[in-house]
């Protein structure tokens, strides 16, 4: 491995060769139910982030950053979205080159069931994976928003002799119980690992952190395989990466921790699990501010998506009684704000804000209609909504109880539904 340390060009090469040899594959048939009726007609990779995105954009764009342009999104939960998003904005890469992007949809391809966990997921499509050759597989969540380079955590892989490697990141221990949490040794060498514990075991001489999966890993390919036809034919596994695949080898085999880090300060990265609707709201707000953990400015490391074609956003009427403004807000093309106030706030592409609306800590996904004298405040409406004239929503919380879904801290989530108004028709 000395190659790895002679120098900067040298370390490059080594690394574009790991990535080059790797086959990432996205598990994307998450139901997300936690997100409510964000996730009513789509699955959560699907769901809108950022005035432009969605959600599986953050890791395919990770991968064709980090020069990883093999890649499968294996689909299952209300798939059509997300299957055209992918069709319509990732169709670019050059098969003639190795590049491509598969849908790999849950199709009953070695047994008569649908995928029954995440480990089942890779397994049943095996034979595909076998077709392509990959030295090393990478397994990938695709529902977190994150900008990482996976080559550093390949090498390092590589570098230490694992047979998997685990990314992880630091998170409050009040909150570890929510993730699979694992102690390392000095080496980074896994010794322990719990899927979701009630009682998360803290960092060594950290009281106040936990160790916790990023749901990112890296197998040599022919041990992966070993792992999971030996865990298919466990009729009590439940068939999970965390649950099960993990704590049953790191006592026989090496799995390594590889700590996602700021390579410039060295500190915590930015990672966010947004599975709810308060963790999906907050998100979005960050990047309202003047200087959000999340760029999405960085040149360097771009987040590619599909996008249509639309005109500038439009601010119209300079009355004092009807001034078109917006302010501390991000604002996407093809939206109109006339005459209307939106403050502290993300709209998403297409959305028409009327005369006399007030619009305060929302995010507005896209091609939504909020009505002359509408007042939003802590708000998520989602895609495709028309709310009528006079609506207030977000101060009080008891009235729209009734008619919406309100989250633990006061976040209002307005679907077409809960407004009578349906955008998909089932009968």
């Amino acid at each position: 491995m000395k190659e790895f340390v002679l120098g900067q060009n040298q370390e490059s090469r080594f690394v574009s060769r790991l990535t080059r040899n790797t086959l990432a594959l996205v598990l994307a048939g998450g139901r997300g139910t936690r997100l409510k009726d964000l996730t009513r007609w789509r699955v959560k990779p699907a769901v809108p982030f950022g005035g432009k995105f969605r959600i599986i954009d953050f890791p395919l764009s990770n991968c064709i950053n980090s020069g990883i342009r093999a890649i499968g999104v294996l689909t299952q939960y209300k798939s059509h979205s997300l299957i055209r998003h992918i069709q319509q904005g990732w169709n670019y890469l050059r098969g003639e080159f190795g590049e491509f992007i598969e849908i790999l949809p849950a199709q009953q391809r070695i047994q008569d069931s649908w995928y029954a966990g995440t480990a089942d997921a890779i397994y049943q499509n095996l034979d595909i994976i076998r077709s392509h050759k990959p030295q090393y597989v990478l397994i990938l969540a695709g529902d977190h928003i994150y900008k990482m380079d996976y080559g550093p955590m390949i090498a390092h892989h590589v570098e230490t002799g694992a047979d998997m490697t685990v990314g992880c990141i630091e998170v409050p221990l009040e909150k570890a119980k929510e993730f699979g949490v694992m102690a390392v040794a000095s080496d980074n060498r896994v010794l322990r690992f719990h899927e979701k514990p009630q009682n998360p075991e803290p960092m060594p001489g950290r009281s106040d952190v936990a160790l916790a999966s990023m749901g990112i890993y890296v197998f040599n390919t022919d041990f992966l395989y070993q792992q999971l036809i030996t865990d298919a034919d466990d009729a009590e596994s439940s068939h999970d990466f965390g649950k099960d695949i993990i704590p049953k080898v790191i006592d026989e085999y090496r799995v390594s921790a590889y700590s996602f880090r700021d390579v410039q300060s060295n500190k915590k990265a930015y990672w966010r699990d947004v599975g709810t609707v308060d963790a999906f709201w907050q998100a979005n707000m960050e990047l309202v501010g003047v200087t959000p953990e999340l760029n999405l400015y960085d040149k360097d490391w771009p987040i590619w998506t599909y996008q249509e074609q639309l005109p500038p956003a439009k601010f119209v009427f300079d009355d004092d009684n009807r001034r078109g403004m917006a302010v501390d807000a991000m604002v996407s093309g093809g939206c109109v704000i006339s005459g209307s106030v939106v403050r502290h706030s993300l709209l998403f592409s297409n959305v028409r804000v009327e005369e006399g609306a007030k619009v305060q800590d929302s995010v507005v996904l896209p091609n939504v209609t909020i009505g002359r004298g509408c007042r939003v405040r802590r708000a998520v409406i989602d895609k495709g909504c028309v709310l009528p004239d006079g609506l207030v929503i977000g101060e009080d919380l008891e009235k729209d109880r009734t008619r919406f879904h309100v989250s633990d801290t006061g976040i209002v989530l307005v679907a077409p539904e809960m407004l009578g108004q349906e955008l998909h028709y089932v009968r």
